[in-house]
């Protein structure tokens, strides 16, 4: 692309003390990548962000963990569901929109009992992934226990939310994405496990053409 990215690593936790800054540093920036991750530390943080991109059409990425607050934020605030949380965070959450997958429920030891390694993609064509990948079927690799819940996810299609790619038995969600945004993208899988410096993972290639894209709208 020759373009010079410029990372700067914001810490959510601080936005949850002062959401004048969560304004003040993401005004400032061309796009926001939500990180995988776990717990429930600076989680009210990285909603909020997910909120502004949301709320400001900002170029966005959440990929893993970040994919499945993205989805959080959006039942909030999108859908109304005020309480909607994972049970990851909030086991009593009214409104579990993100939750174990079936068959972690059964399980008592957790040690690697993830849904591990590489899986089969299915991509809807029409979406902002299946313009980033050209293909119906890819395999990306996963590491997670929770998940997307299909019935919110279902709701929230009516509100302008895709779900843009599913497993081989469409049952779980593997992306989704703000249909009418600039580029709002939520991706279950791990791009950076397979994403290399001379063969880049196409969703970091589009999510830097889509903020370079807006970046050159503004100007």
């Amino acid at each position: 692309l020759g373009l010079c990215v410029e990372i700067r690593h914001l810490d959510s936790s601080k936005f949850e003390e002062d959401p004048g800054l969560m304004e003040e540093q993401l005004s400032k920036v061309d796009a926001i990548l939500l990180t995988p991750g776990f717990g429930s530390r600076g989680v009210e943080g990285m909603i909020q962000s997910a909120r502004y991109a949301l709320e400001n059409n900002k170029v966005f990425l959440g990929i893993c963990f970040g994919a499945q607050l993205l989805f959080i934020a959006f039942c909030r605030y999108v859908l109304g569901l005020k309480s909607a949380n994972s049970t990851e965070v909030d086991p009593s959450t009214p409104h579990p929109v993100v939750d174990l997958l079936p068959e972690q429920r059964r399980l008592e030891m957790k040690g690697g009992t993830m849904r591990l390694g590489a899986h089969e993609v299915r991509i809807v064509r029409g979406t902002k992934l299946y313009e980033a990948y050209g293909r119906e079927v890819v395999w990306e690799r996963f590491r997670h226990r929770y998940h997307i819940i299909r019935s919110y996810a279902e709701r929230g299609e009516e509100a302008g939310l895709k779900i843009s790619a599913t497993d081989k038995s469409g049952r779980i969600i593997n992306a989704i994405e703000i249909g009418e945004s600039e580029w709002i993208v939520g991706v279950q899988f791990h791009p950076e496990f397979k994403s290399r410096a001379a063969r880049p993972s196409p969703i970091y290639v589009a999510f830097i053409k889509a903020a370079y894209r807006q970046r050159r709208g503004k100007a």
